[in-house]
This record gives C-alpha cells, sequence and structure tokens, in this order.
C-alpha cells in the first residue's frame, strides 16, 4: 500500500529534476491520492494502470523502478512494451507474492475464511484493521505468476536491489527472478543489512547510482 508520497519516490524526483532528467511518479488505483480501495484492486487492474502511463503520460525510452508488488508490475510491463522500456531496477521485488507469500502461507482456517467471506484481514503495521486481502487478488494474481516460467523474455538491463533482512520478502527472489531473465545485461545487488524498504540514505545514494549508470548507457 505504498504510494507516491513515500522516501523513495519522492527522493527519485529530487534527483531527476537535480540532474534534468524527465519522471513520473503515480498512485495505483487504491492506493494514495488514487480513487478506488486497495481491496478492489488486482495485479491485472494495476498493470492496466501501469500501462496507461507508459501509452498516455510518457515519451520516448523509459526506465522503470520498481518497489516490491512495483518489481512485479515493471516485469509485466517490460513484457508488454519492449520497444518501450529501455531498462529495470527492482527493489525488493515481489513477483508472484499473492501465491507464493499470501496464499501458500495461509493456514488452512485462512483460506476456508478467504473462500467464504472472500477477503481477510492480514496484520499490518500500516492499517490499524488489518491489510485488507480479497479473493479476487489471489485468483487474478494467478493470471500474472512469472517465476513459475522457464523464462522471462525480457532482454533490457536489470539491475535488482534486495535486503537480506527483508522480512516480507526472501532475498532469494531476487536471484531467481535473475535466473529467469532472457537478457545478459542483468546485475543483483544483495545489501547485507538492508531491511524490505532500502530507504535509508546509503540506500537512495546506491539506487541512485545505478539509475544514472543505467541512464548513462543509453544516453536517457
Amino acid at each position: 500500500m505504498s504510494d507516491m508520497s513515500g522516501t523513495k519516490a519522492l527522493a527519485l524526483e529530487a534527483h531527476c529534476r537535480k540532474v534534468n532528467r524527465a519522471f513520473i511518479r503515480f498512485d495505483y488505483i487504491g492506493h494514495g491520492q488514487s480513487s478506488g480501495t486497495f481491496a478492489d484492486g488486482t495485479i491485472g487492474g494495476w498493470l492496466e494502470n501501469s500501462l496507461a502511463i507508459i501509452d498516455n503520460v510518457s515519451n520516448g525510452p523509459q526506465i522503470l523502478v520498481g518497489s516490491s508488488m512495483g518489481g512485479w508490475q515493471m516485469l509485466l510491463v517490460a513484457r508488454e512494451r519492449k520497444e518501450r522500456v529501455f531498462g529495470l531496477i527492482g527493489i525488493a521485488a515481489a513477483p508472484d507474492f499473492t501465491e507464493e507469500l499470501m496464499w501458500q502461507k495461509f493456514s488452512r482456517s485462512e483460506k476456508e475464511q478467504i473462500l467464504r467471506d472472500r477477503i481477510i484481514y492480514l496484520p499490518s503495521e500500516y492499517e490499524e484493521r488489518g491489510l485488507p486481502i480479497s479473493l479476487n487478488l489471489i485468483e487474478d494474481g494467478r493470471k500474472h505468476l512469472i517465476l513459475d516460467s522457464n523464462s522471462l523474455d525480457i532482454v533490457c538491463p536489470v539491475h535488482l536491489i534486495h535486503g537480506m533482512n527483508d522480512p516480507d520478502v526472501p532475498w532469494h527472489t531476487a536471484l531467481r527472478i535473475a535466473d529467469k531473465l532472457n537478457g545478459e545485461n542483468v546485475s543483483v545487488t544483495l545489501v547485507k543489512n538492508g531491511d524490505h524498504r532500502l530507504n535509508e540514505k546509503a540506500d537512495l545514494n546506491r539506487l541512485m547510482s545505478v539509475i544514472d549508470n543505467m541512464a548513462a548507457e543509453h544516453c536517457i
């Protein structure tokens, strides 16, 4: 449920303004300033949001930066808009989280509850009532799973950054993504003491450096 007013998004915008590089940040439906509710959102619906930004707001070659769920989104977008996406930077990228980190970890009673009520509220430090997870989110997520494929038809440069102390998304996920990618220009940076957010000063400096290096490769 992060939004475009988060630490990383604002730091990225400030950096891009400083180096005179175009930048877009946006909120998915049900996040931040956008309309709708999170409980009604799906991976496919948020993918439509992402593609709409690429198609209607951006111009020219794009480097996509995706954090957590955004990392899943950037991989999906890269497959759909190969001619527009020239690079990907993932921060604790979490593809397939609805299946591997939610459904497969649900207890029998939790599965019975979500199948019965079509929604379940998971403990969350961000929401007092809990994080609403709908059955629609789980079922739609299965249409967009990528880690179970033999390969990912993505050949643009990809740099994945993941904290080894991430309590939410296992750092091995970054290695699994890298292994699936078809391209040869794939880098993985593991931050030994890094958490899920990776928004400390050193983390942000690392991110900006990765972006500048990738942009320089394509003169973006």
